[in-house]
Order: structure tokens, then sequence, then C-alpha cells
């Protein structure tokens, strides 16, 4: 195995995936090694830890299986050796566009989400202290064993 190549236990620590993620990446065809060592095990390059960089970033944000297909085909073709034509490289930018306004978007609804959980959590706080407060000492949940 030569230094440009990774084992995929080296992928997993890059990317913090399990194995069992990034095979389950390569059963859907988004992200397939760019080679086998004699033994047949699955090696990985830089720009394969990049592909599955990508996918990491979206799944938090709901992106479906083929909605990260589609975009990996476009940043594929737009880094492709041979140059996409005036319109196919229109075409390929507005549907990345399009990436980058709903990943914008669910951001914001994480925002919200997680600023509602804070005062959710706020709450809580403050209901403890007041009960606390009145108590000799605050309540805690018993400890499993």
């Amino acid at each position: 195995m030569d230094d440009d190549h990774m084992q995929i236990g080296e992928v997993a620590a890059r990317t913090e995936l399990s194995l069992r993620t990034i095979r389950h990446y390569e059963e859907v065809g988004l992200v397939i090694p760019s080679a086998r060592s004699q033994g047949g095990f699955r090696l990985y390059t830089e720009t394969d830890v990049q592909r599955l960089m990508v996918i990491r970033r979206m799944k938090p944000l709901g992106f479906t299986l083929d909605e990260m297909r589609d975009l990996l085909d476009v940043t594929d073709r737009l880094d492709a050796s041979r140059p996409a034509d005036r319109t196919e490289r229109a075409e390929l930018l507005e549907r990345m566009a399009v990436y980058e306004q709903t990943a914008a978007r669910k951001i914001e609804e994480l925002r919200t989400q997680l600023s509602r959980a804070e005062d959710f959590a706020a709450t809580l706080r403050a209901r403890l202290q007041n009960v606390a407060g009145t108590d000799s000492a605050p309540r805690t949940a018993p400890v499993q064993s």
C-alpha cells in the first residue's frame, strides 16, 4: 500500500464515521473506494475522504441519499478534467446554488430548534433553583446501577 491510500479504519478515524456507515455509503453508491489491496481491503484517497466529509456535513441537515448523490454528481462534474461547456456549467452551478440555499434554510431551522431547546433548559434550571430554594436540598434522579 502506498502513502496515497488509506484503509477504512484510518478513513473512519479522520471522518468520525463508523466503519459500518462508510460501508453503507459504498453500498448505496455514494463513495466507492479508489482501490483494493491485494488482500481485498478497501483503499481510499484524500478525494474519497473529502467526499465522505461532504456527506457527513449534509446528513445533519436532513438531506436524503438521493440529494447527496445529486450534489456529489454536480461537484464531480464541475471538478472533472474535461471542462463543462457554458450551458452545462451554468446548469451545474444553479443546482449547487439550490443546495446552498436549502442548507442555509435548514441551518436557520436548526438554530430556531436550538434556541427553543436552550429556552426549555433554562426554564428547567430556573424551576430547579426555585424548588431548591424552598427545599433544603435539590432533588436529583436516583443513580441507576
